[in-house]
């Protein structure tokens, strides 16, 4: 006997007449906008929700409008493909506009003093990609951190240098803190909770809030999401960030995860870690496996344990 729970998944399978020949791809165009996925040809999926079955129902009208035809249905998946799959269909979706928008960020950042109007434009795309971020994509903190130094570049006088803010020599309080964090942890939150509990205080307490800004209460340090304590800054990813606040960037074996978790989370190849798509490989297949924050941490944290195992026998040489 197969019992079912609320159906995850909307999807809309669609045909199209021969004509008109543009139909095809404005059809193709809506279907992007909306941020559907496709499972096949003509069949393209969204989350099961009151603003995607809008969503379907407009674009359905269109293509009867035009002679075609669609129909919408409630999907559960049985075999196959699975729920995760289609969760990483999307997410890769959402990575690639996050670093399309990075990249023309850097590039007008190498180009000369940004204007307002790309500014403006870019910030407008990143709004419009979050719409579409249903399950909390990695990119959107590396985005957010170049359009950020883009907007900071516009008031700055072109002979002010272009080198970070120095971090602060402070030793600061991170014991019996509350860390906060967006839910569905990737690879730079994920490698940070480990940092926290291996090296910064073993009894943290984690807490993971759905929104991208969260004010904090008393005793609560935010990490890895917008107008966190500990996040991206420069060019440097939020488990570089800590590494440095913390004081722990004098250990080799550190600096070299921070190394191979820039290389994933950031994707600008800076530092070329050959360990970097092992890593990824071992991080992606935690990810697919459960959505508990907490228990991918715990997973991943064994395999970031035996990382620094072998970076610190090898005293990270190359």
């Amino acid at each position: 006997m197969i019992t079912t729970d609320a159906t995850p998944w909307l999807a809309l399978l669609h045909q199209l007449p021969a004509k008109p020949p543009y139909l095809r791809v404005k059809i193709w165009r809506r279907l992007q906008a909306i941020g559907a996925v496709p499972l096949k040809n003509a069949v393209h999926v969204l989350p099961r929700s009151e603003e995607s079955a809008a969503a379907f129902h407009s674009l359905m009208a269109e293509i009867l409008d035009n002679g075609g035809d669609a129909t919408l249905v409630e999907v559960r998946l049985l075999a196959g493909q699975s729920d995760g799959d289609v969760r990483a269909l999307f997410d890769a979706a959402r990575r690639a506009d996050y670093e399309e928008i990075t990249q023309l960020a850097r590039r007008l950042l190498e180009t000369g003093p940004p204007g307002g109007t790309d500014i403006a434009r870019l910030q407008k795309r990143l709004e419009d990609v979050g719409r579409l971020d249903f399950f909390n994509a990695s990119g959107r903190q590396q985005a957010e951190a170049a359009l950020l130094e883009l907007d900071q570049r516009r008031f700055q006088h072109p002979d002010v240098s272009r080198t970070h803010p120095a971090v602060g020599t402070e030793p600061l309080d991170l014991a019996k803190k509350t860390w906060v964090t967006r839910s569905g942890v990737h690879v730079d939150r994920i490698a940070c909770a480990w940092l926290i509990r291996r090296f910064i205080d073993q009894n943290a307490r984690f807490k993971f809030v759905d929104g991208r800004h969260y004010d904090p209460a008393d005793g609560e340090l935010r990490f890895d999401m917008a107008d966190a304590e500990f996040t991206h800054e420069g060019d440097r990813c939020s488990f570089e960030t800590l590494l440095l606040r913390a004081g722990l960037a004098n250990d080799p074996a550190l600096v070299a995860i921070g190394e191979v978790i820039h290389d994933l989370d950031i994707g600008d190849g800076r530092f070329g870690r050959p360990e970097a798509p092992g890593l990824g490989a071992i991080l992606a297949g935690v990810c697919a496996s459960t959505d508990d924050d907490l228990q991918r941490i715990a997973m991943a944290s064994d395999a970031l344990n035996q990382f620094y195992s072998f970076f610190s026998s090898r005293r990270t040489d190359r």
